[in-house]
């Protein structure tokens, strides 16, 4: 049987950026239904080589500055001949391509796994979503969002997934043993919070930092000895915050423990182990890897009601919770020149102390039933297999629909 070709645009599959990890793991979960061969185009911040690379067999990379150009696309159709496009990233990086849709159709249909952060529904996107042929919506807001404007031939919902076995629980004496390593044996009994993100605005590093401060000052003062927050993240980041001088202001160098060091996932997986709770304060998130990764390790979360993060922490089929939520206290419409406008999500610092302090209060046997919880619920509705299902049913029917509509084009002729 011959297999379809497919060409996807994203970042490099072999890096660890979220979109890299994922799309890599789309594709090999494609590969594994043998129907499929990929050329991917695969972005990058600085590549270490701009060599092609052949992963696999059937799994082709080839590295590109940017999102690519319309010479290389050309190109790559002339030459490929793909049956499907796949895209994968922010619209912004397309517009060239959508620009050139009418030639890129002569060959195959446009697919594109997509996030949009928040509401209201983005009009101003319309020339991008026309340009495609199916929108597979990776967070379920994203879907409600679109799903409300297009038929249902064109949006689903199709959400990001790890296998089971890539994020999971260690035991309780591996558990205790990397506590004591990466904390300290004083550390082995304390309460921790992880924070997993880029230093930047949106990710609110200064708030969730005064928010510890606040929380701090709502235990006593043995009961603050023992509660640390771990940020895993880059203080020095040039689109960031000065990290270290405000941890110094809030004189919390006591409690919070800075992970600067790119890390692999094992490490990031005993992270999410040593933990009670990862949290995630975002005021715009289209859907937070990071979360779900913790929810894989039995890891309950804590996290603002935005985005994709509402489908995480909330499940959406009793409406439990699966660690605590932080309600919406207010919502800012921002905008630029690009972006007309976008709902931006802030709670209070007062609302994320009072959060953290729902889950320092709560007993052992109830954060583990949380994690539990999490775990199974991550299971069911962020599932791996299912996932790879619902792409290949999706590529297979556009490539479908597409050929025979090149043949009652050429019949007409």
């Amino acid at each position: 049987m011959q297999k379809n070709k497919i060409l996807i645009i994203s970042d490099h599959a072999l890096y660890p950026s979220g979109v890299g990890v994922q799309s890599r793991l789309l594709i090999e979960g494609l590969l594994s239904t043998n129907k499929f061969t990929f050329i991917q185009l695969g972005a990058a911040v600085k590549h270490a080589s701009m060599e092609n690379v052949k992963v696999k067999e059937d799994f082709y990379i080839k590295p590109i500055e940017g999102f690519g150009n319309v010479n290389l696309i050309r190109s790559i159709l002339l030459n490929e001949k793909p049956d499907a496009l796949i895209i994968f990233s922010d619209p912004r990086f397309f517009e060239y391509l959508f620009k050139i849709e009418d030639e890129i159709h002569q060959v195959c249909p446009i697919i594109w796994w997509h996030v949009w952060d928040n509401n209201p529904y983005p009009k101003f996107n319309e020339t991008a979503y026309n340009s495609v042929d199916l929108i597979n919506c990776l967070s379920y807001l994203t879907y409600d969002i679109l799903s409300k404007n297009y038929s249902p031939e064109k949006v689903s919902y199709i959400p990001h997934s790890y296998p089971p076995d890539m994020f999971f629980k260690f035991n309780n004496k591996k558990i205790l043993k990397e506590k004591i390593r990466i904390l300290g044996k004083e550390n082995q009994d304390s309460f921790v919070c992880l924070w997993v993100n880029r230093n930047i605005k949106r990710k609110r590093p200064n708030d969730l930092i005064k928010s510890w401060a606040m929380f701090l000052d709502k235990v006593d003062e043995e009961q603050k000895k023992k509660c640390i927050l771990i940020m895993h993240t880059n203080p020095e980041d040039i689109h960031g915050y000065d990290i270290k001088n405000v941890i110094e202001y809030f004189k919390l160098e006591e409690n919070i423990f800075l992970s600067t060091s790119k890390i692999n996932l094992d490490l990031l997986n005993t992270l999410y182990n040593i933990s009670d709770f990862t949290i995630n304060i975002s005021f715009n998130e289209g859907f937070g890897l990071t979360t779900l990764e913790s929810m894989m390790t039995q890891t309950p979360i804590i996290a603002v009601k935005t985005g994709g993060l509402i489908r995480q922490v909330i499940d959406y089929r009793d409406n439990t919770v699966n660690g605590v939520d932080i309600d919406v206290d207010f919502t800012s419409m921002v905008g630029n020149q690009k972006i007309s406008y976008l709902n931006e999500d802030y709670a209070s610092c007062e609302s994320i102390s009072n959060s953290i302090l729902k889950g320092f209060k709560m007993s052992i046997e109830e954060k583990n039933q949380l994690g539990e919880k999490a775990r199974n619920y991550s299971l069911f509705e962020f599932n791996y297999e299912k996932c790879i299902k619902y792409w290949e049913n999706s590529l297979l029917s556009e490539i479908e629909k597409f050929n025979n509509k090149q043949k009652i084009k050429v019949l007409t002729c």
